[in-house]
């Protein structure tokens, strides 16, 4: 009896006291270490990997049986047809859906790549022109409230922009520019897309421009800071070196920074891709029509949905709704592809050198 009281003391030198003082002496010993930095890093990182896997996982479950039941017809059909809601429900390859279900993206992916394009080449040259022209050219109390009035310009809501381009930069384009462009193109093959009736102020030109002014502030204010971080010297070497202005900006500024701004225009292409209601009140809702021209109403994928998941949800079957899923899940592969593209750009032109001297 008397022999057990020293035991209990020397059990408590040795570390194993009380849980809590355990459990401190534990988390002390990973703050010292950096464990829990480490754990916490490795952690926010694989979450974005995670979700993005759900989201895919998810998307190709729920869009099987539509998959299994459109084929490859998916991809160069153009009917966009629930079926017969009256009707009763027939099953086909073990798939069930409504009579005379037809489904075709081929309309809803060339909008949205075509609108996509259309921002993209009017948004790249006037982001970069407008961050350098605030980075070099403007003073600095200037440029803070320029760049101020850009970062606001971001912030502005979607429906807002495409009320606006609906009601007022729509009927402009169609009723004042577009005319005069279509009359004058040259009657060949190529430029013929951008002759022919201009509509009313809803197409894939005027949801492309559009698009472009959405995607502008982004471009341009991620630019701008880039080229903030540009150092000074070898800006001031290449004015040394016999270099113009402009040649300075488009041989050492904008290689500089170059796979930053391939990340930018990546980040706008994916708001373009993605967009919903600012195209679904500009485009025409033509669900199911190829534009015959550049003014033609037409879709998008992200339009369609929104105009559809409406109607799907009074499906029985549910087909309907698979069918968005596959809708969904090409416009996810489209996005991830741009961005793959995007990074083999990015580590390309990440590993050019800068040139030296004019003509080099």
């Amino acid at each position: 009896m008397a022999s057990s009281a020293p035991a209990l003391g020397t059990g408590r030198g040795t570390g194993s006291g009380p849980l809590p003082r355990r459990v401190a002496a534990m988390f002390r010993a990973a703050v010292k270490d950096a464990l829990l930095i480490r754990w916490a890093g490795a952690t926010g990182a694989l979450i974005p990997v995670l979700a993005l896997g759900f989201i895919l996982l998810v998307l190709a479950v729920k869009a099987w049986p539509a998959i299994r039941y459109n084929g490859w017809g998916f991809f160069t059909g153009s009917t966009w047809s629930i079926g017969d809601l009256y009707g009763r429900a027939v099953t086909s390859g073990g798939v069930s859906h409504l009579q005379g279900a037809q489904f075709g993206a081929l309309p809803a992916i060339v909008g949205t790549l075509g609108t996509s394009a259309i921002a993209l080449i009017v948004a790249v040259p006037v982001s970069i022109g407008t961050a350098l022209v605030i980075v070099e050219r403007l003073p600095r109390r200037l440029a803070a409230l320029t760049g101020g009035f850009l970062e606001l310009l971001a912030g502005i809501p979607s429906v807002v922009v495409g009320l606006w381009g609906a009601l007022t930069f729509g009927p402009f384009i169609a009723h004042d520019l577009a005319p005069f462009v279509a009359r004058n193109m040259p009657d060949i093959p190529v430029l013929r897309y951008f002759r022919g009736d201009t509509g009313n102020g809803e197409g894939m030109l005027v949801s492309g421009l559009v698009l472009a002014i959405m995607i502008i502030p982004i471009v341009a204010a991620t630019t701008r800071d880039l080229i903030r971080q540009v150092p000074i010297l070898p800006r001031e070497g290449a004015v040394a070196l016999g270099m113009s202005d402009f040649e300075c900006a488009r041989r050492v500024t904008l290689p500089w920074v170059g796979g930053g701004i391939t990340g930018a225009v990546v980040l706008g292409l994916g708001r373009a891709l993605g967009e919903t209601m600012a195209v679904a009140m500009t485009s025409g809702m033509a669900i199911g029509s190829i534009p015959a021209n550049i003014y033609q109403t037409m879709t998008t994928i992200a339009a369609t949905v929104v105009q559809e998941v409406d109607t799907a949800f009074q499906d029985g079957t549910g087909f309907t709704l698979r069918a968005l899923a596959e809708l969904c899940l090409v416009l996810m592969v489209i996005t991830l592809t741009a961005n793959v593209a995007a990074r083999l750009l990015v580590r390309r032109v990440s590993g050019t050198a800068l040139p030296v001297g004019r003509g080099l």
